[in-house]
């Protein structure tokens, strides 16, 4: 029999919502790609913007959080879309409960990212409203059509691309076709290529140079520390494969090989290196030479000869010299010659074997275990991908305090008040049509130059690590696909110190301070 106490424990309370859902107040936010022309961007998110703030403004449970805008070139990736990724990042901060969007095209045109990303905001309780078609992916029921209509605009991209790849490839054969990519020594004008003075004189230099005996790790450092600006990087700081890659380029010679790289077909879209995957097409006196052909041929020649013969060392000098550390007593190696053979030993375990136990380690075995350090690095280069994005997630909390940031953030809160502002006094019949349409293209400048304001000093405050492991990732990425034998200027680009951790166990400290370890098969006293 039941007794009160259980009753008591089985009575049900109910409490009723405090807050009507037709009074709650949504964030809501908009996205919009705008026009890829340098003019036209600013009237297209103008126009833009003041659409979506009087939308907005026009519904009273509705407060504008941002507009967020991408340029109309990226529509197939979402990684590529700046604004988009800062979207995505609002929302799962939960600064934002409803997105408008003018077609699900201009929202993505890969069905996969489509119905992931909006699958991801109905998990965090925000919707998604595509003006065009009317569907708010509030309602469970609009997933079905937002799938097929993403898929449409999906095969539409393809398609564009497709007779956009199709138009390329004509002018590869015929050799009329002229890279997006300006090599650096050259400029782009009127569709053809034309020498870029004193940039060629670099280029003249570096080949100079390269006959003369130096390196290209040599090359590259006078470059940098003349501040010369990296064509494949886009700063001050030249790797020695940036100069090889230089060195090799046919371009120089009046020549051009196209399709060394292609797109994927399948998306997202991968650029990859060609090796053999596709046609390519070899154009000879197209444009004007830098070079002339003897030097060019003479060079690579060179290229080819140290390249044979870069596992041969004179008996005085290695690249590994001056990178140890011994991880027993912080002492350096000292090289020498044992048997027959090299072999690197710590410089106290050489003066007092009781003081240090560190024995000697072969040459031949940091080679080995370096080989195996740059192929497990090379097929896996999603490690530093990863390890730069982390220490941009940990840049961009600490600048979210910074005094600089904090002052544009407030910037852009105020321009966004009085656009939303201003867009009231227009619903209710206050402002002079003129007087609103001037005030509203001034207050979206301002939004803009406060936004790129932010960019650039976020970019500004980057730290030094994180550049250095980009252009370690660009190294990786350019490098051959696998080295049989020891590269010595690929070493020292990518290797700063040799940590020896035990008589079977050695670190490898690169070039950003990245510690990776391996093991060494046999050591000698």
């Amino acid at each position: 029999m039941a007794t009160a106490r259980d009753n008591l424990a089985r009575k049900q309370i109910y409490i009723p919502a405090t807050v009507p859902e037709e009074e709650i107040v949504l964030r809501v936010a908009a996205y919009c790609r705008v026009s890829t022309d340098s003019e036209d961007q600013i009237n297209s998110f103008t126009a833009q913007n003041n659409h979506y703030t009087e939308m907005i403004s026009a519904h009273d449970r509705w407060e504008l959080v941002d507009i967020y805008a991408d340029e109309g070139i990226t529509g197939t990736s979402a990684k590529k879309r700046k604004d988009f990724q800062r979207l995505l990042a609002d929302c799962r901060k939960g600064r934002i409960d409803k997105v408008l969007v003018k077609s699900i095209s201009r929202f993505a045109r890969n069905t996969t990212e489509c119905l992931e990303t909006i699958r991801e905001l109905k998990s965090l309780g925000i919707s998604i409203y595509f003006e065009e078609h009317g569907i708010d992916t509030k309602m469970v029921s609009s997933e079905i059509l937002t799938a097929v209509i993403s898929a449409c605009a999906q095969a539409e991209s393809e398609s564009i691309s497709k007779n956009t790849r199709w138009s390329i490839q004509k002018k590869m054969q015929n050799g009329t076709y002229v890279a997006s990519s300006v090599p650096f020594g050259f400029r782009r004008e009127n569709g053809s290529l034309k020498i870029e003075e004193p940039e060629a004189q670099y280029v003249r230099y570096a080949v100079r140079s390269y006959l003369s005996g130096k390196s290209a790790s040599a090359i590259a450092k006078e470059f940098t520390d003349k501040s010369i600006e990296d064509p494949v990087l886009g700063s001050r700081k030249w790797s020695f494969q940036a100069v090889v890659e230089m060195l090799k380029n046919e371009k120089y010679v009046g020549d051009t090989l196209c399709q060394k790289t292609y797109m994927t077909d399948t998306l997202p879209r991968q650029c990859l290196r060609n090796r053999g995957e596709r046609d390519r097409y070899y154009a000879a006196n197209i444009h004007p030479a830098i070079i002339d052909r003897q030097s060019y041929e003479a060079v690579q020649k060179l290229l080819q000869l140290r390249s044979e013969n870069h596992v041969q060392h004179t008996t005085k000098t290695s690249p590994l010299g001056g990178r140890f550390v011994c991880g027993k007593c912080g002492a350096g190696f000292r090289r020498k010659e044992t048997s027959g053979r090299f072999v690197f030993a710590c410089t106290t375990h050489a003066q007092d074997r009781n003081a240090c136990d560190m024995l000697q380690i072969p040459e031949e075995e940091i080679y080995r275990a370096f080989l195996r350090l740059y192929c497990n690095l090379k097929n896996h280069t999603e490690v530093l991908d990863f390890l730069v994005k982390n220490l941009i997630d940990v840049r961009n909390r600490q600048m979210l305090w910074s005094p600089a940031v904090v002052e544009l953030n407030k910037q852009i809160s105020d321009i966004l008040n009085q656009s939303h502002a201003l867009a009231l006094l227009n619903k209710q019949g206050l402002v002079d049509p003129d007087i609103f349409i001037s005030k509203s293209n001034q207050l979206a400048e301002q939004l803009r130059n406060a936004k790129k304001q932010k960019e650039t000093l976020q970019k500004r405050e980057d730290n030094d690590i994180i550049e250095k492991t980009k252009c370690l990732r660009e190294v990786f990425l350019d490098g051959p696909e696998y080295l049989d034998s020891f590269d010595e200027e690929l070493f020292c680009e990518l290797v700063d110190k040799i940590i020896v951790e035990s008589n079977t166990r050695i670190r490898f400290q690169l070039t950003n301070g990245l510690e990776l370890p391996e093991s060494i098969e046999r050591t000698v006293r």
